[in-house]
């Protein structure tokens, strides 16, 4: 037994002991030594080709196996595996360390040495594991509450006041509102679990108040109104232009301006043309200013803080008040920047209203204080310009009109002819397309025309006939006035009855595809649809718009009537304005 076992122990070719074909060799190196045994041509090579490639294909869907597999392996692990929390950073005391609130509660937690401490931003979102350890930043919360500031503490943290009823709260800066400015009554957005103002938001109220560029508006753009104009001119340009004369009298520049008048007289427009012209000689003036020693900042720009007085009342309690030490702060602000601010307020009546000593609430009786304070901070033109401008001076408290605070009152009146026909050449220009016959008719020249056109209109709304009539008011002393309607007309209305005209000639070229001018008859037409039926006067119950179209001092006006409707001279009383 044993003579025979020790041959088969001893043969060397015995396929266990091979090197090349232990177990766990690839099947293909197997297949291909096979190939090499073989000498070329032989049959069973084919075979081996065969199996060698099925083989591959075979280890080709094995892989593709096990890369499903293994997506599908991390698939589960993922949806198995328990959700991240998100939570709010509040500090970095350390490297690799974070203070953290999620859920309401507070961790001292480790950061994940991955995430960047820049991204780290107190106030940002951040995701924490099973650990609550810090691993990834998801930046600000887009959304949250958003609180008036009451006030921005020493140390930089942020006090608010809530509703009645209410604990105020304070709360910490996140990093991106770290260093800015904040002022009572901005409008700040907080984090939803109340520990962090994270976002300063615009007054979207106040940004609609600033025109970013001063008024281009000129005194030569503005017809008629010379006395208006050459009054605001020596009380905002001749301190500028003459400052060692008005420094050796020891005079002070005035700061508080009021145009009142009828509507539609140009106040406006004046009031832009008072901005512009000033921050230009301002600016000039800046070089030889500086050269003094003067240290306060110089002016490169204005600003023109355009107000209609209703738009700043409110009906909540103190929100008014906060708008007008708003408009005031903001100006302030244009003013450190270099720019010139100009406050012009309009329909100054309806917020600076006269106070009245009664129990019930008056919004006149904060208002009036808050806006009289405001202007005391102020010390000169140089600083902040404020201009009112009103159909009713007489409705605006006595405190807000005192020299020291408002120091010219300057009257803008309606137009004489003259006027008038200087503001119907700045709309009636040379430019405008007139019919050819028109001007034959009138010289044969452009300019001739214009000027014959301008005096017709201006001649058919000042012409005293029965047609033109349209008021009659009695007054206290028992007088009374028929007004026509030249002794209501004004700039608004003037350049109104140039529109229509156009209209008309614009309709007449669509109508006839054919180019046509502007005719005669457009513009006489146009004069009479602006009058027609007093369709520019207010409704017979609306004493007090009646009154703003007057001259006359209300407490003087007992009686008023219109002559629209075939009426002619039945008056009826209104009530007395006080």
């Amino acid at each position: 037994m044993s003579d025979r076992r020790a041959p088969e122990q001893d043969e060397p070719n015995d396929w266990r002991d091979e090197p090349s074909l232990k177990t766990g060799t690839d099947p293909l190196e197997l297949i291909e030594q096979c190939l090499a045994s073989f000498p070329e041509g032989d049959a069973r090579q084919k075979l081996l080709y065969k199996l060698r490639h099925a083989v591959t294909l075979s280890q080709a869907a094995h892989q593709q196996r096990e890369l499903e597999f293994k997506k599908v392996g991390e698939v589960v692990a993922k949806l198995t595996a328990p959700a991240n929390r998100i939570g709010i950073l509040l500090d970095v005391p350390g490297e690799g360390l974070a203070r953290i609130i999620v859920g309401g509660a507070e961790y001292y937690a480790n950061v994940d040495p991955r995430v960047s401490s820049t991204d780290l931003k107190v106030g940002t979102q951040i995701l924490v594991n099973e650990a609550y350890a810090v691993i990834k930043t998801l930046g600000y919360d887009r959304n949250g509450p958003i609180l008036k500031l009451a006030e921005a503490m020493p140390d930089g943290r942020l006090r608010f006041e809530q509703e009645m009823g209410r604990q105020s709260m304070i709360l910490q800066r996140s990093t991106d509102l770290v260093g800015v400015e904040l002022k009572s009554g901005d409008e700040i957005r907080i984090d939803p679990g109340h520990r962090v103002a994270i976002e300063k938001l615009g007054d979207r109220k106040a940004s609609r108040h600033v025109l970013d560029e001063t008024p281009t508006i000129t005194w030569a753009q503005i017809g008629g109104q010379h006395e208006a104009i050459a009054a605001i001119r020596k009380a905002i340009e001749y301190p500028l232009l003459h400052a060692e004369t008005f420094e050796r009298f020891k005079f002070s520049q005035p700061k508080g301006f009021l145009l009142y008048g009828p509507p539609g007289c140009g106040k406006t427009l004046i009031g832009q043309a008072a901005a512009g012209s000033l921050s230009k000689l301002v600016s000039e003036s800046e070089q030889e200013r500086q050269l003094n020693g003067d240290k306060r900042p110089p002016v490169t720009s204005g600003a023109f803080l355009h107000v209609k007085g209703p738009e700043i009342l409110n009906m909540w309690l103190g929100e008014s008040e906060r708008m007008v030490r708003d408009l005031f702060e903001q100006a302030r602000a244009r003013r450190r920047d270099g720019a010139l601010p100009f406050i012009f307020i309009d329909e100054a009546e309806s917020i600076l209203g006269t106070r009245r000593a009664m129990r019930s609430f008056n919004i006149s009786n904060t208002l009036v204080p808050m806006f009289c304070s405001e202007m005391d901070g102020i010390e000169s033109l140089r600083d902040v310009v404020i201009i009112l401008a009103s159909n009713r001076p007489d409705l605006i408290d006595p405190a807000v009109l005192r020299p020291g605070r408002i120091d010219r009152k300057i009257k803008v009146g309606r137009p004489n002819k003259d006027a008038a026909a200087e503001i119907l050449k700045v709309y009636l220009t040379e430019t405008l397309p007139l019919d050819q016959d028109l001007v034959i008719e009138r010289g044969g020249e452009k300019a001739q025309a214009v000027t014959r056109l301008v005096e017709e209109i201006v001649e058919s709304i000042f012409r005293r006939t029965d047609d033109n009539r349209i008021l009659s008011i009695r007054l206290r002393s028992g007088q009374s006035k028929v007004l026509y309607r030249g002794d209501l007309a004004s700039g608004a209305i003037l350049a109104s009855i140039i529109q229509r005209a156009k209209e008309k000639a614009i309709d007449r070229t669509i109508q006839t595809g054919q180019p046509a001018g502007l005719l005669a008859k457009d513009l006489l037409d146009a004069v009479s649809e602006e009058f027609r039926e007093g369709d520019m006067l207010p409704p017979d119950d609306a004493a007090e718009e009646w009154l703003k179209l007057l001259d006359h001092h209300p407490e003087q006006v007992v009686g008023v009537s219109s002559f629209r409707r075939g009426r002619q001279a039945e008056e009826r009383l209104v009530n007395q304005i006080i």
